[in-house]
């Protein structure tokens, strides 16, 4: 009885010392466990933190048990567990701090290529090449050759950009063609675009490191998976070998995509973004006189 009485009075002396920066650090710590467990379990670094509590109950048992010498070991190598955790999970530690800059607090503003167009005008140029690459697409399909086009979206491929040759080409359906006609020197590599435009092509793209990787998927489609998952880019791939088209964005490779499917997946991923940015500038253009006060 004295048990449950001290516990009451412990639990109501909790309930009395509670504030809101309480209830705020719970919310914030939660947030941050729950997405810390969810980039876990989507990738490989699962199967490396079971190898890591594995060894926390071993270590444990063998402190319990007063085993002296692998207490010691393990003990020695939890120290310096940080610098191994960091080295392991490399990619999974970039790829959250990427998605984290990507969805942050004032992305937008941050982003370069906001400021270079109008957005009206980018959209209008996404439109026309979208149409010109699912144009382009099927040709390239129907001649059985292959293609990797790389939507650039928030994140900056500079680096990818440098390691082809720059076109800053209006997008059409010859000029796509043209790249990828398997005699043609830049075939190999990836046409990267940007604000609709043809940036560059003969580009070297990262392979994908996940080990779930079909045997069957060539180099092309590696290639498209391991851009998607290093960026938020969106990728599409002709196959050389079947003709198939394929979509590649946020680690995930979508098949069998048709001439209206791609143009309408496309369109849903690309053009939602200005559509947004549009409504705010006509709401603007609507009520000049908020910012201008009003007129005498």
């Amino acid at each position: 009885m004295d048990f449950l009485t001290n516990a009451w009075d412990t639990f109501l002396g909790l309930i009395k010392s509670f504030q809101v920066t309480d209830a705020l650090d719970i919310i914030l710590v939660s947030f941050i466990l729950y997405n810390a467990i969810k980039l876990v379990r989507e990738t490989r670094a699962e199967q490396l933190i079971k190898g890591l509590l594995i060894l926390c109950v071993v270590w444990a048992a063998a402190f319990y048990l007063q085993l002296y010498m692998v207490s010691n070991i393990l003990s020695y190598i939890f120290q310096f567990g940080v610098i191994a955790i960091i080295v392991l999970f490399q990619p999974e530690i970039r790829r959250a701090l990427e998605q984290l800059g990507r969805k942050g607090i004032g992305t937008k503003y941050w982003s370069l290529g906001n400021f270079s167009k109008n957005s009206e005008e980018t959209e209008q140029l996404y439109r026309t090449c979208i149409q010109a690459t699912v144009d382009a697409v099927v040709e390239l399909q129907r001649l059985k050759m292959g293609a990797l086009i790389v939507f650039e979206m928030q994140t900056k491929l500079g680096d990818i950009i440098d390691s082809g040759t720059v076109i800053n080409a209006q997008p059409s359906a010859q000029i796509i063609g043209n790249i990828f006609f398997n005699k043609a020197p830049l075939h190999d590599g990836a046409m990267v675009i940007r604000d609709g435009m043809i940036c560059a092509a003969g580009c070297i793209l990262p392979l994908t490191k996940s080990d779930k990787v079909s045997v069957s998927l060539g180099t092309r489609h590696r290639a498209a998976l391991g851009m998607s998952e290093v960026s938020d880019a969106i990728v599409v791939v002709v196959s050389e070998e079947t003709g198939q088209i394929s979509l590649a964005r946020q680690g995930v490779l979508a098949r069998n995509f048709t001439k209206d499917t791609l143009k309408s997946e496309l369109e849903k991923l690309i053009l939602a973004q200005y559509a947004n940015k549009n409504t705010g500038e006509t709401k603007s253009k609507r009520f000049p006189s908020i910012r201008k006060g009003k007129k005498k």
